[in-house]
């Protein structure tokens, strides 16, 4: 995400998982790459539908299974219809742009591009660390409660306000804002936090 200096950038965003298809049946695969053989768990007329539940592999590989499966890790809170279409740089991608239409506590996303219908996946642990919950140092989206560092001149990243990431906190996100006039006083950082009215977040040094 980018340090709000005189436009509106910038959003957090984990990697997304590209969903690619493969025989017999819909695959996923963080590189693109074709996936291992997967099919639905069900014969729902949409794949990942909201309430439905994946189970992920080591490698980054998803697949629909049903919620009492052993292996599931993460329900659908949000489904998003029709990928969205690139941006030049230095605007954010698809993904991130998708991500600011999930839930505020999604803990990550997932892109389905070959599984019909396409679209997006706002996908929430069924059991914790949730790092999209306030503070919990990732999600596609920045909310109140969460902590940035700075990574480079005018980006900031998200990390854990506990400190357990590998970055320390600098600053929390105290409240979300409609522009910068109207975050409180004692803002420190005006980040950007992607689509939707609030689109500034006003952070306080840690």
């Amino acid at each position: 995400m980018r340090v709000l200096s005189g436009q509106l950038l910038g959003a957090a965003w984990l990697a997304a998982v590209l969903l690619a298809a493969c025989s017999p049946g819909p695959g996923a695969t963080g590189s693109g790459a074709a996936g291992p053989d997967v099919s639905p768990a069900t014969h729902d007329a949409v794949f990942l539908d909201r309430g439905d539940c994946a189970a992920g592999d080591r490698v980054g590989a998803y697949r629909e299974v049903v919620c009492s499966d052993p292996g599931a890790r993460a329900r659908v809170v949000s489904r998003l219809y029709g990928l969205l279409p690139a941006s030049p740089s230095p605007a954010p991608p698809a993904a991130a742009r998708a991500g600011d239409r999930c839930p505020p506590t999604t803990d990550f996303l997932l892109t389905v591009t070959a599984a019909r219908p396409q679209g997006y996946a706002c996908m929430r642990n069924l059991t914790a660390p949730h790092p999209g919950d306030p503070g919990g140092g990732g999600g596609p989206r920045t909310i109140a409660g969460d902590c940035v560092y700075t990574s480079r001149k005018g980006r900031v990243k998200e990390t854990p306000c506990d400190g357990s990431g590998p970055h320390a906190p600098q600053f929390r996100v105290v409240e979300l804002a409609r522009g910068r006039g109207s975050c409180p006083a004692g803002t420190a950082l005006y980040v950007g936090v992607g689509g939707g009215p609030a689109g500034v977040g006003c952070a306080r040094r840690l």
